[in-house]
């Protein structure tokens, strides 16, 4: 793989035939799919669930302003960049971007994440585990997949997890909110050690917990539409605070947990509120079993994202700066696609080459063991 940027945050748009060709006969009639709405625009259907995503908001990288609101209003799946889900085009999109590999999440995956039957969300997962493979296949070196699970159960997540390995994927993009209990119950501790012996980051992406999915991202309850966006981290912090408070990097120091697209400005302070909660509010200053306290079992277990976060740089020194991680989310509306260079050479002023070179590429090739 050529020497280059590295995106940790990227995502594929699920296209026609990526769950209804590779989906179980049980559920090929209601798999997802897309449809063509009366007024002309393409949305995906799901089962179960009457909101999910047009595929114009998956698919506005490059444009901004009215054009963006434009295309993510009225787009159709043959007008989004084919990059989003062909692998040729895709090589040609890192191309223009200046990047030589990502890290490949899903898009409709994200929604079907909090859908509210575990069994439909595992087959339409093992369907685009399916597809992804082949994708990530076309092009190796510089398209690397994370699997999905649905979490049905703490058997059939390890049997997940022991699958992508063998499928050639690079990490696992769990569920925020899984079915049976929370994922720090002891229960899920042998999954925790299956993530460590097989060395997959476990990988949590905004907008797939119950609590902070999709369908209430742009519904405030209080004030604008967009004060609800702008909350949309806090489900990531609550799976920061579930690990960390839970003990179970205490039990499972190997275990890597990958935040994406909760940007990274805000870490220091969180790791310092975390802290500070225990030092006031517990007696003798640390959770009982604790050998550090909780900011050191952020810096060391848990890795972030973000896209054009000034912020992020100018806090590296106040992070691990191992473990902060740049994407360029292609090819969804917040992407910083095709302007990345340009952005980066704004934002990163006060970065030495050596820590630029981290933070764009080699902590996610670290992480996740690519190809140098």
């Amino acid at each position: 793989m050529a020497t280059g940027l590295i995106s940790a945050d990227s995502h594929i748009i699920e296209p026609p035939g990526c769950y209804t060709d590779h989906i179980e006969p049980k559920y090929r009639d209601v798999a997802p799919r897309i449809v063509r709405h009366a007024d002309g625009f393409d949305t995906y259907y799901v089962r179960d669930m009457p909101k999910t995503a047009s595929v114009g908001l998956l698919g506005a990288a490059g444009l901004r302003d009215k054009a963006m609101q434009d295309f993510v209003a009225g787009a159709t799946f043959d007008q989004i960049p084919r990059g989003s889900w062909n692998p040729a085009d895709r090589l040609l999109a890192q191309d223009r971007d200046g990047v030589a590999g990502e890290l490949i999440y899903a898009s409709l995956g994200m929604v079907l994440c909090s859908h509210p039957d575990y069994d439909y969300m595992n087959a339409c997962f093992q369907a685009y585990n399916r597809w992804l493979q082949g994708f990530c296949d076309a092009a190796p070196d510089r398209l690397f997949g994370l699997a999905q699970t649905a979490v049905t159960s703490v058997d059939a997540a390890i049997e997940d997890f022991k699958q992508a390995k063998e499928m050639g994927f690079v990490g696992m993009m769990m569920p925020g909110s899984p079915q049976h209990e929370d994922y720090d119950h002891p229960d899920y501790d042998p999954l925790w050690a299956c993530a460590e012996d097989l060395d997959l980051p476990i990988c949590f992406h905004i907008l797939t917990a119950r609590t902070g999915d999709l369908a209430t991202a742009m519904t405030a309850q209080r004030g604008h539409p967009l004060n609800a966006f702008l909350g949309i981290m806090r489900s990531i912090q609550d799976i920061i605070g579930l690990f960390v408070l839970g003990g179970i990097f205490e039990r499972f120091p190997k275990l890597k947990l990958v935040c994406a697209e909760g940007d990274a400005g805000w870490l220091p302070h969180y790791s310092y509120r975390i802290d500070h909660a225990v030092k006031f509010h517990v007696p003798g200053g640390n959770i009982e079993g604790f050998s550090k306290m909780p900011s050191e079992y952020i810096r060391d277990n848990v890795w972030v994202t973000f896209q054009d976060d000034w912020s992020a740089f100018k806090v590296k020194d106040l992070l691990n700066i191992d473990h902060l991680l740049w994407a360029n989310d292609f090819p969804h509306s917040d992407s910083t696609w095709p302007w990345s260079q340009e952005l980066l050479s704004e934002h990163a002023g006060g970065c030495s080459q050596q820590e630029l070179d981290k933070i764009t590429g080699g902590n996610v090739r670290a992480l996740f063991n690519l190809p140098h």
